[in-house]
């Protein structure tokens, strides 16, 4: 978590969004990221790797984040459940472009 900071300004500057397949989802996901009470970061991403976020994990998210864990859920369920958490990103906090 140490390094959020960086994904944070990683972000801004839109470095992931060209990695193919995932830059963009990969992108708009991270950037409306929630944090529970509890610490854990949440956020839905369409993904159909298997097994889930192969290749998201590999490219970036296991620079960032320990102990990851998948939860499938229908498309904006998610963010459904976790838009009452605070931002991880508060200067991402403008509604999320799909």
């Amino acid at each position: 978590m140490e390094r959020l900071p960086e994904l944070a300004v990683r972000l801004d500057r839109d470095e992931f969004r060209a990695m193919q397949p995932f830059g963009r989802a990969l992108t708009l996901s991270l950037r409306g990221a929630r944090r529970g009470t509890d610490g854990w970061v949440s956020w839905e991403e369409e993904d159909y790797c298997r097994p889930p976020l192969a290749e998201e994990r590999k490219a970036v998210l296991d620079e960032y984040f320990e102990d990851l864990k998948v939860r499938r859920v229908r498309r904006n369920t998610g963010w459904r459940r976790i838009k009452a958490l605070p931002h991880l990103f508060p200067a991402f906090a403008e509604p999320l472009k799909r």
